[in-house]
């Protein structure tokens, strides 16, 4: 009986608003053609991958695990792990609070035009080319570059920064940070925005002051989405993308440059060893799951929110 029930609210929720379920069938089409349809070839990291014979021709791997055991007996396996690791977790660190700074000292002008012009210029490089990043780092930090230039003008010594193994995590991460730090924070500024106004007013008659409110009123309410977006960011922290590091990479630092993305890009693309790329990819998937379920888990446990 419930079950009968049950239906026929949806049928009728569906009656009601089948507008809004036809708008939804471009986007769910896009989401399996593109997200999941090519789940299926991950198959190609259990077989002997011939693109004559096609996926579901090619023999299977023997043994089953060959590509995974190929990658973890390689001396590069743990240095790009290691590497993942490092870059992602200083990013997180250093990266991570800086939208959040951002968005807090922006909802303290007042001013709506200047606001808007800020937060316009500061969300711009987000969509600038990492072909373009690059780019401007060589203009900026090579030998002959702007940096150099103006150090040995001033006295000092040249730098090779766009060389030297220590300085390319500090390049990497500097500049992912100009990219994106005001785009990121556009999800904490609709936060702030959502605060009700009585909580300041209130605020300004007790006498508190603009830090007062930030650490009383404005940090307290966008708490949750500050670690929910947490959660988010732990759970992409073996997902870098290799075009950047790929493009900052050379000869002398790839000690610390060569990532899993990067590894992956080199053995599946030029040199065509499709099923080891895909065992790489899939060993990096599963790895990204384990720790966003782990860090959902914790963030359940300490603050009671989680995103499942």
């Amino acid at each position: 009986m419930q079950s009968k029930v049950a239906k026929r609210s949806i049928w009728s929720g569906f009656k009601s608003s089948w507008q809004l379920y036809v708008l939804l069938i471009p986007a769910v089409a896009w989401l399996v053609t593109f997200a999941y349809y090519p789940l299926y070839g991950l198959v190609i990291a259990f077989k002997d991958y011939q693109i004559r014979a096609g996926i579901l021709q090619s023999p299977w791997a023997d043994p089953f695990f060959k590509y995974f055991s190929q990658f973890f007996s390689t001396s590069i396996a743990l240095q790009s792990i290691r590497n993942t690791l490092v870059l992602s977790l200083e990013s997180l660190v250093f990266a991570f609070p800086v939208p959040i700074i951002f968005a807090l000292l922006l909802n303290q002008i007042k001013r709506d035009k200047v606001k808007k012009v800020i937060q316009t210029i500061s969300y711009a490089p987000y969509f600038v080319s990492n072909v373009v990043v690059v780019s401007l780092i060589t203009v900026l930090f090579s030998a002959n570059g702007v940096v150099n230039r103006a150090a040995v003008s001033l006295g000092g010594q040249e730098t090779l920064f766009t060389s030297l193994p220590e300085w390319f995590r500090g390049l990497f991460i500097g500049s992912n940070i100009w990219q994106t730090m005001g785009f990121n924070a556009v999800i904490f500024i609709a936060a702030l925005t959502a605060i009700s106004p009585e909580y300041y007013e209130a605020a300004t008659i007790d006498g508190a002051t603009r830090m007062q409110k930030i650490l009383h009123i404005d940090l307290p309410l966008i708490l949750p989405t500050i670690i929910l977006m947490l959660i988010l960011a732990a759970g992409n922290i073996m997902n870098i993308g290799y075009e950047k590091a790929f493009l900052m990479q050379n000869g002398s630092n790839t000690v610390v440059s060569e990532l899993i993305s990067t590894y992956v890009y080199k053995v599946g693309l030029q040199t065509a060893q499709y099923s080891f790329a895909t065992a790489v990819g899939l060993f990096n998937s599963i790895a990204n799951f384990v720790i966003l379920a782990i860090a959902n888990q914790v963030a359940k446990k300490t603050s009671n929110l989680s995103i499942f």
